[in-house]
């Protein structure tokens, strides 16, 4: 059976390939993201496996997304990063998603930051900000910030006008599925969440920039010397 199966999915492979090439065209040349790719079935994850199992905010909502809305989303991410990449409108204080920046690289700094200020004998503050449900929080008004803060214009803005809207939802427990429900916000276990998350969060980085504070984000943290 395991033969069959193997010499099968070899002989569609190609034919696979020019289906899936076809519709992540159409999709990127009309603006339209197919409701049949929205749709998601949520299975709830505990977080930890000492916390309680009654309590529903113990669990964490992950998507399950078709394997084709998975491929676009993925050649999506990759032409959206080469283009905040190039036109250098990544925001230099993200210290996670980020090639060559991650979380450890923010701790990293921060302890430098710390140990030079103790040794010049200065007074240091640091306040961390954790963002509950982040991804959850990413609704329609990105479209807004991907317009204005970003350049994303035309059909690539209708792209993900289309993408973040309509979706719905179905939770499945053990071996049931419960009935659809509409989701307004980007599902987490996407592709693109982290990305769009980011951009989402920046308008906030500069904000706080402004106050002339040291921050880092995701979960941001602001450093102050005296």
């Amino acid at each position: 059976m395991h033969c069959f199966c193997t010499g099968w999915a070899k002989k569609t492979a190609p034919l696979c390939k020019v289906h899936t090439a076809l519709i992540l065209d159409m999709s990127l040349s009309s603006g339209e993201f197919h409701p049949i790719l929205k749709q998601s079935v949520i299975s709830p994850l505990l977080k930890k496996a000492t916390l309680d199992k009654d309590q529903l905010s113990n669990y964490r909502p992950i998507s399950n997304l078709s394997l084709l809305s998975k491929i676009i989303e993925r050649v999506v991410e990759y032409r959206l990063t080469h283009h905040l990449s190039s036109n250098n409108l990544f925001n230099p204080n993200q210290s996670a998603y980020c090639k060559l920046h991650s979380t450890e690289t923010d701790l990293l700094y921060i302890h430098d930051h710390l140990i030079n200020a103790i040794g010049s004998k200065k007074i240091s503050c640091l306040c961390l900000l954790d963002l509950s449900a982040a991804f959850d929080t990413i609704d329609h008004s990105i479209l807004t910030r991907l317009s204005s803060w970003f350049g994303i214009h035309g059909s690539v803005l209708n792209w993900f006008k289309s993408y973040l809207s309509s979706r719905s939802f179905r939770v499945k427990c053990d071996n049931h599925v419960l009935s659809s429900h509409p989701f307004v916000w980007c599902p987490q276990g996407s592709v693109l969440g982290p990305l769009l998350f980011i951009m989402y969060t920046t308008p906030l980085s500069t904000l706080i920039s402004s106050s002339y504070f040291w921050h880092f984000l995701p979960h941001i943290q602001w450093l102050t010397t005296l």
